[in-house]
């Protein structure tokens, strides 16, 4: 493992929901390809509620990069209606070339924090850090920026998904 000048990179949004909401939307992995930005979450393969930190739960996963793959995430940190993060393990993968990193923790994290801003509205900030990673998924993420974008979709799917207009 490698650290380096990689920063969390960081994106937040002010919904019209309460943190209650939010986070029931988060810790329920059937709700993710509903507000994935990034458009590669096809589909939750375990559908329980998380709980707790040292829950896992596996998501469908496609790009065009890797083709069709697998993704297990390994709740780290689950505090209710508060803050809740996941560090993704690849399980599967179609490309041989991915085979080999099957099953190896690469430390990088998504994190949700949510705040309560007044009565029935919540600052939700999703955070990507990958500041303990490897210096290939450093490089390939361009220090997180790669996501900013989907991150800053992923919070307005959430605000129409539970925003009260």
């Amino acid at each position: 493992m490698t650290t380096g000048s990689c920063q969390p990179v960081s994106v937040s949004r002010r919904i019209a929901a309460p943190a209650e909401v939010l986070f029931a939307v988060l810790a329920d992995p059937a709700r993710h390809p509903s507000i994935d930005g990034s458009g590669m979450v096809e589909q939750a393969l375990t559908t329980s509620v998380i709980s707790r930190a040292g829950d896992t739960f596996t998501m469908r996963m496609h790009n065009n990069e890797m083709g069709g793959y697998e993704i297990t995430n390994h709740v780290v940190d689950y505090q209710p209606n508060r803050r809740i993060a996941w560090e993704p393990v690849l399980t599967a993968a179609s490309r041989p070339e991915d085979q080999a990193g099957i099953g190896d923790r690469s430390h990088h994290r998504w994190i949700y924090e949510l705040a309560p801003d007044e009565p029935g509205a919540t600052i939700v900030t999703e955070t990507y850090d990958c500041t303990q990673a490897p210096e290939w998924l450093r490089r390939a993420v361009k220090n997180g920026q790669r996501w900013v974008a989907a991150m800053t979709m992923t919070l307005e799917k959430l605000d129409q998904q539970c925003s009260r207009r």
